[in-house]
């Protein structure tokens, strides 16, 4: 019932969606301009932390050559937390 009645309104009207699809284009569009520095400079803090955890990663390998340390096995929360870090670092 609210179809038909959505449908008459319609075509009694046909042009509030087109304003109704402008007023949405418009708030986009805004929005988009609002959010597009934010979404920049988290995109490149995000590229920062990963090539500092590939540095630590690399010395941490590093080390352990040089002194012959061994590591103990990863817990399954740090597996967990590493494959979660793998997926994020895969996104850039």
């Amino acid at each position: 019932m609210e179809a038909e009645v959505d449908k008459l309104e319609l075509m009694k009207n046909p042009v509030t969606p087109l304003k109704e699809l402008s007023a949405i284009k418009s708030r986009y569009q805004t929005l988009h301009a609002r959010f597009k520095p934010t979404a920049v400079k988290h995109k490149e803090t995000k590229s920062r932390m990963c090539a500092t955890f590939n540095k630590t990663m690399t010395l941490i390998q590093e080390l352990q050559k040089q002194t012959d340390l061994k590591l103990l096995p990863l817990t399954d929360e740090e597996k967990t937390a590493a494959e979660q870090l793998r997926a994020h670092m895969s996104d850039l």
